[in-house]
């Protein structure tokens, strides 16, 4: 009998009230989300981009024609309306936008700007070309605003340049005292 000595340190259950593979969880939890949303924001902004019609004022499939389509049952038309004054240009920030927000979001640099990005994106994607969908739950830009709003509050803390430059100025700060 090994007196003074802990030997069920971790008892390898979930309830174990050990908190080590809470805080690890707790860590990991918005990694999935994070590539998720990340790769399909990139994905989105490079079909635009690549799309031969998505980049005209006119004609099937090109951004013009949908937000004409969408203008009249729109939450904000007057934001549509914003979009067609040159909806070529709208088209190339949307698709850009979309790009930074993802490439932010799947490397971790500036996470909490870039999901605010990403949560503005589809917020007025939202009140916009999706606005008309009943129920309001088959259109895609509210869950993905949703989606996007712990990352805003949480941020990116692992696998991340964010975390990275947290932890080279700890290191700095720590060795300056």
């Amino acid at each position: 009998m090994a007196h003074g000595m802990r030997m069920d340190t971790h008892s390898g259950y979930m309830d174990d009230g050990g908190g080590d593979w809470r805080d690890t969880a707790t860590r990991y939890a918005l990694l999935p989300l994070r590539v998720f949303l990340g790769v399909t924001f990139i994905y989105a902004g490079i079909d635009k981009l690549t799309d031969s019609a998505f980049m005209h004022d006119a004609g099937a499939g090109s951004v013009g024609d949908l937000m004409r389509t969408v203008r009249d049952s729109s939450a904000i038309p007057a934001l549509v309306d914003l979009a067609l004054k040159n909806p070529v240009g709208f088209g190339y920030a949307i698709a850009f936008g979309e790009l930074a927000v993802g490439i932010g979001t799947l490397i971790g640099l500036l996470a909490r700007l870039a999901a605010f990005g990403g949560a503005l994106i589809s917020l007025s994607l939202w009140l916009t070309v999706s606005w008309a969908s009943d129920p309001y739950y088959y259109g895609n830009d509210l869950p993905y605003l949703m989606a996007w709003l712990p990352l805003v509050l949480a941020g990116a803390s692992v696998f991340s340049v964010d975390a990275m430059l947290r932890a080279r100025r700890r290191r700095r700060t720590s060795s300056a005292y």
